[in-house]
């Protein structure tokens, strides 16, 4: 029996564990942290669920459909659209074809355009039933770009889409390749997004539990300091441990990867994010399941209703919200949650917050690699690495939890095939 080490228990390297334990081979993953899951973890705080950032999960994803069993992780959805808010205004956009209810509002918007709404139409129209494989063919070119292309107008580039995708790209100058946005888009037209009942956290440990069920070992708390590959083996070195393996896949943050397999075109260049949750007496602001998007300034850019999405978030009669600072400030955390207060209070002055409830404060410094645009002419491969060591990473496809456990099949396939 072949023996295969995988160096990384995040999303990439449970799925590859999977496919390689599944196959026969002796797998084992070490992980360095006390637990499996790398940037997609939860934790519990006073009863509420805390994911480590704000993370959603695209049912649309092609591999999301392929690796998880989406019925056992209890999801809970947000509602299509967003709302669009600035001091003393809040307006509804959503797509009519998945929002019905929110039709009427979306029609009267005043915030964008009505050539805005028929564009976007169209948009779907031509994105909905392309092939995932193609969604980021097309001239190298940003957001921006691409949407002015179009003919999308000002207004919806900064009170829609600047807020909308800074969330998703954390890139609120829409300087991200395009082929991110078409690729996002025609998802969010084809599936729903949602978290798990019991936090973003569920998602990797049922990938783990999937990878054991496979014969898959798990190691965690032992982080890899080492990979050496000569003489068509390769050797891990743990703490006090090294191992010979007939292949080892590398699955950890970019930075370690580069550092383990000398790769230099594993990106390191890193787009950061702060997430703040906030508690409340039970109330419902009237966003509903909706994303608020911030059109007025960038502290928060987003707020995120979590439990009026996830009920299980919080404790019975309180109300959890998240919210979004892109990059890393150097403010504080009381100083940013000041702002998430002040912007609250402007958007909805019919309520008071004065009994908003900090929780806790999440800074992701390496929450996304840089995607400008062409970024996918210099990825790594998955077989990049000298001998018998292969990538297993989003940064072998593009940042989000599609390229993540894309990569990790991709590398499963390499490396099985050359065992």
């Amino acid at each position: 029996m072949t023996d295969v080490a995988i160096a990384g228990g995040g999303l990439a390297g449970l799925v590859a564990a999977r496919y390689l334990a599944g196959q026969g081979h002796d797998v084992t993953v070490f992980e360095r942290a006390d637990a499996v899951g790398g940037r997609v973890r939860s934790r519990e705080v006073d009863g509420f669920t805390l994911d480590r950032g704000f993370q959603v999960l695209f049912t649309g994803y092609p591999a999301v459909r392929a690796e998880l069993d989406l019925d056992a992780l209890d999801l809970r959805g947000f509602s299509p659209g967003a709302t669009i808010a600035r001091p003393a205004h809040r307006s509804t956009l959503a797509d009519p074809f998945r929002a019905p209810t929110d039709a009427v509002a979306s029609a009267l918007n005043t915030d964008v355009t009505f050539m805005d709404k028929l564009t976007t139409l169209r948009l779907r129209r031509a994105l909905r039933s392309e092939d995932p494989e193609t969604l980021f063919d097309g001239p190298d070119e940003t957001i921006r770009e691409y949407l002015v292309r179009w003919g999308f107008s000002e207004a919806f580039l900064s009170k829609f889409a600047e807020p909308f995708y800074g969330g998703i790209t954390l890139d609120r100058s829409l300087t991200t390749d395009a082929g991110v946005f078409r690729y996002t888009f025609a998802m969010l037209t084809r599936g729903e997004t949602v978290v798990p009942a019991d936090g973003m956290g569920a998602i990797p440990a049922q990938l783990a539990d999937r990878a054991r069920e496979a014969g898959a070992h798990i190691e965690t708390g032992t982080p890899v300091r080492a990979v050496d590959a000569a003489g068509g083996e390769a050797t891990v070195e743990t703490d006090g441990e090294s191992i010979t393996a007939d292949a080892v896949v590398v699955a950890t943050d970019p930075h370690a990867a580069r550092e383990l397999t000398g790769v230099e075109a594993v990106p390191t260049e890193a787009r950061s994010c702060v997430t703040q949750y906030f508690a409340l007496d039970r109330r419902t602001l009237d966003t509903g399941r909706k994303l608020i998007l911030n059109a007025a300034g960038e502290r928060p850019n987003t707020v995120a209703p979590l439990s009026a999405v996830a009920p299980e978030y919080a404790p019975d009669g309180r109300t959890l919200l998240s919210a979004m600072t892109l990059g890393d400030p150097d403010a504080g955390d009381e100083e940013l949650a000041t702002a998430v207060t002040d912007a609250l209070v402007t958007w909805y002055p019919e309520h008071r917050f004065d009994a908003l409830e900090h929780l806790a404060t999440d800074r992701v410094e390496f929450a996304q690699f840089d995607q400008p645009p062409g970024f996918r002419d210099d990825l790594p491969a998955v077989d990049a690495p000298d001998g018998p060591v292969y990538l297993a990473g989003d940064y072998t496809e593009w940042s989000s939890i599609q390229g993540a456990m894309q990569s990790g099949r991709a590398a499963a396939d390499a490396a099985a095939e050359d065992l």
